[in-house]
């Protein structure tokens, strides 16, 4: 018998798998990489703040919408040394760099660094500093022999507002937007640059202290790592890790393709295909004919591999595959997947057309899971 796995093929795009830049690792590790790729006029920076990616301002409410084309926000290189020398709180990554052609000084073309802007608070608006200059001062230190004071009585010279600086200013001037709304409205290029710094700079506003012996930490390699400042700890690197994680197209051998609703969806619309962690000791497989079963009470036949993409949210890798099920009786566990059901192409057409189901995001490997099987964009 024919089976429907037999012309499965790895999934041609990704939309948050597309980066090419070259990390260029090898500079991660030298004194100073940071300032001297800043001072280069051809470094661009891109700026990030809690887990959102800055975009020109106006460009963020084009993320809910079907056909737009967005942009990262970015600076020059140049004006932005002084600025992190200001705010330590700021976390400056590499990412890395394109073609061999643009003046980096070492044949490796033109440098992005990613600054991390979590930390950095916003000055406040002219209007709250109005506000906070007409409050009535406290009179509780004023005593009697204040009236032959000359001085006294006199308001306190309003407080001159410092002008915020360029990365207090970005907090305002940008509008700030998810990464699944960024990526399928971006360039390959940019698209690949926010895939990467969007769980760097994660990381490193969650991961503050050394886990071993619990001092506090500091970035280190150009943004890749983490240095425990303990002296008697041997100060350890400490680098981000990934989190594996399986996500299945599970089809009977009547290429039906199953669809499940979990629990953690607040959109009782949506259903998607089967995903759980690789737990310790396990390997892709495993963990797909478990994940399945668990879920759905299906056996797991055989396995084909599809693609993977980084899915920052925080730090997860979902590899893809497309499984064949021995058996079709859903049997769902009422706790993770709420409702389970087989569907044709038709039927799934009928499904999307009357709003009885809706697809999951462009941003997501799962969408182009389905799209495989159903043989055309959804």
């Amino acid at each position: 018998m024919f089976s429907p796995l037999a012309l499965t093929q790895a999934l041609p795009f990704l939309p948050l798998a597309q980066g090419d830049i070259d990390y260029r690792s090898d500079l991660r590790s030298q004194d100073g990489i940071i300032a001297r790729l800043l001072a280069d006029p051809s470094t661009t920076v891109m700026l990030v703040r809690g887990g959102r990616i800055a975009v020109p301002k106006g460009q963020g409410v084009l993320a809910e919408r079907e056909t737009a084309r967005m942009r990262l926000a970015t600076l020059p290189g140049a004006y932005l040394a002084d600025e992190l020398a200001a705010h330590p709180q700021a976390v400056a990554m590499m990412l890395g760099a394109y073609g061999a052609d643009a003046g980096s000084g070492d044949g490796h073309g033109a440098h992005v660094i990613a600054i991390d802007l979590t930390r950095v608070s916003e000055r406040p608006t002219d209007a709250d500093e109005q506000a906070a200059l007409a409050v009535v001062p406290d009179a509780a230190g004023n005593g009697a022999d204040d009236a032959f004071d000359e001085r006294a009585g006199r308001p306190a010279a309003p407080p001159v507002p410092a002008r915020p600086s360029i990365l207090e200013q970005a907090i305002r001037r940008f509008d700030w937007v998810d990464l699944r709304g960024f990526a399928p409205h971006a360039s390959a290029r940019e698209a690949g640059q926010a895939t990467t710094a969007v769980p760097l700079s994660i990381w490193h506003n969650r991961k503050r202290f050394c886990p071993t012996c619990g001092a506090p930490v500091e970035t280190a390699m150009a943004g890749w790592a983490q240095r425990c400042t303990n002296d008697e700890d041997g100060r350890r690197l400490l680098f981000p890790r990934v989190e594996p994680a399986v996500i299945s197209a599970i089809v009977d051998r009547d290429d039906r393709l199953l669809l499940q609703h979990n629990a953690a969806w607040s959109d009782p619309r949506l259903y998607s295909v089967s995903a759980g962690f690789v737990e310790a000791g396990e390997n892709l497989e495993h963990a797909v004919r478990r994940e399945a079963r668990e879920e759905t009470g299906l056996t797991i036949g055989e396995v084909r591999y599809l693609g993977s993409q980084p899915w920052p949210f925080p730090a997860s890798l979902m590899m893809a595959f497309k499984a064949l099920a021995l058996d079709t009786d859903i049997r769902v566990d009422g706790e993770e997947t709420m409702h389970a059901k087989w569907v044709t192409r038709d039927e799934y057409t009928a499904e999307l057309v009357s709003g009885r189901m809706v697809a999951p995001g462009k941003a997501t490997i799962a969408r182009y899971m389905i799209e495989e099987w159903y043989g055309r964009e959804i």
